[in-house]
């Protein structure tokens, strides 16, 4: 019993933000300041929310959308620098349910599958070419599940109606 609670505490305590990183995840992932120029701790001025900001996107339009990283139960890209950023609108995080327990109360379970489509965009950051840049991004900056964000960026060429991409120029996460 008690060689499961360490095994337990010692898994948590590699998994949590701010904690040191096994050997092997530091030496494959760039250093965290590598992402430095894509932050900025100034508000971003004229957000909009994700469901209203899909509805005249276009691949190549400069837009501000906010949201929470939530939509999914695994909302970070392993081992790139992409997450998902659920629109408050339209997405409930389980936190916010009287009453409900969720372990992961990131992923939306108790929205609709038409709520997700609306209030789910792909927040990148991508080199010249428009490749995704290695490295995951959580922890990065403060940015962890349920993390309150604003981006500034331009809509992906691979983005639809019905799937918004957008090329993370500028990104604030609000302090909690």
């Amino acid at each position: 019993m008690k060689t499961r609670h360490l095994l337990l505490i010692a898994v948590l305590a590699l998994a949590s933000c701010g904690k040191k990183e096994s050997t092997a995840a530091v030496e494959t992932a760039p250093p965290a300041a590598a992402f430095d120029a894509y932050f900025t701790d100034q508000p971003i001025a004229d957000p909009q929310a994700i469901h209203v900001a899909r509805t005249n996107a276009k691949p190549g339009d400069e837009i501000v959308i906010q949201g929470l990283i939530m939509g999914r139960e695994k909302v970070f890209v392993d081992g790139r620098a992409a997450f998902l950023l659920g629109d408050r609108e339209k997405l409930t995080p389980c936190n916010t349910i009287p009453g409900d327990e969720c372990e992961t109360p990131w992923d939306a379970c108790c929205d609709s599958k038409e709520a997700k489509l609306e209030g789910i965009a792909s927040i990148q950051i991508t080199d010249a070419e428009g490749r995704v840049l290695s490295g995951g991004l959580k922890c990065v900056k403060g940015l962890k599940e349920l993390s309150s964000v604003t981006v500034s960026g331009t809509v992906d060429r691979s983005s639809t109606p019905e799937s918004l991409v957008v090329n993370a120029k500028v990104i604030h996460v609000t302090k909690p």
